[in-house]
């Protein structure tokens, strides 16, 4: 008796004009791919770079696949998630089921990635009570998302660190050269800023020029270990939903 064929995980990135953001995307999806050889992984981009989500969606239908989990490469639910994505997956041709995981975030395996970046720009864990961390996030104008972030500086705080204060690249205040000069106020022996984000680009700069008074930037969160593990359970959290093996709503569009 043959095994039923699994769903492919079609992986969707924002996209940028940076080049380096669409090579950290092709990273973490090599990394997600040697963890399960026995899933087929694509990649597909909102804007900018190619493949679409669009034309990744049709050249699997033309292939016969019929099952796909579509998983926004995102760290909160904003506007993409909630909008943009539900509007591509709702366009999928006929006959393609297509079945919207969850955002990445919250969850304890990014904050471990977020820790092992800065541990790999230079701090140890013996640093912990004496540094105060920068969260730094792009930023968003849904106060969903501002909450969350606002809510795992909180929980982060509680691991050890000095003192962990959000900051925000746009829409948002305060911005991360606020944050710094605010753990410095407070007394902090360091300061740390940890990207809050997966991908290096226009609004990771603006991060990185405001950790200009920082002791410490670490790397974006990229292809970390942490996060393509991370990718995997939302991947798995969409197939349990479909067989009612999880509770919570899962998004399905199905091609027309």
């Amino acid at each position: 008796m043959s095994r039923p064929v699994r769903p492919v995980l079609l992986v969707i990135a924002h996209g940028s004009r940076d080049p380096r953001h669409a090579a950290t995307v092709h990273a973490l999806v090599r990394r997600v791919r040697s963890l399960r050889p026995d899933v087929r992984v694509e990649t597909g981009f909102l804007d900018f770079n190619v493949p679409s989500v669009p034309g990744v969606l049709e050249s699997l239908a033309a292939a016969g696949v019929r099952d796909v989990v579509a998983l926004p490469l995102l760290l909160t639910r904003a506007f993409h998630a909630k909008a943009d994505i539900p509007a591509v997956l709702a366009a999928a041709p006929a006959g393609l089921r297509v079945r919207q995981a969850e955002v990445l975030g919250p969850s304890p395996l990014l904050v471990s990635a977020l820790e092992r970046r800065l541990y790999e720009a230079g701090l140890t864990p013996a640093d912990k009570s004496s540094t105060g961390v920068v969260l730094a996030s792009a930023g968003s104008s849904d106060p969903e998302a501002i909450a969350v972030i606002a809510d795992l500086a909180r929980e982060w705080r509680h691991t050890g660190w000095r003192a962990v204060r959000p900051a925000f690249a746009s829409a948002s205040l305060p911005r991360t050269e606020q944050a710094v000069r605010e753990l410095r106020d407070l007394g902090c022996a360091r300061v740390a800023v940890a990207p809050y984000v997966l991908a290096p680009g226009f609004l990771p700069d603006r991060i990185a020029r405001g950790a200009a008074g920082a002791d410490v930037l670490a790397d974006v969160l990229g292809p970390a270990p942490e996060v393509a593990r991370l990718l995997l359970a939302r991947y798995e959290q969409a197939r349990a939903r479909a067989r009612g093996r999880m509770p919570g709503p899962v998004a399905v569009a199905v091609g027309a």
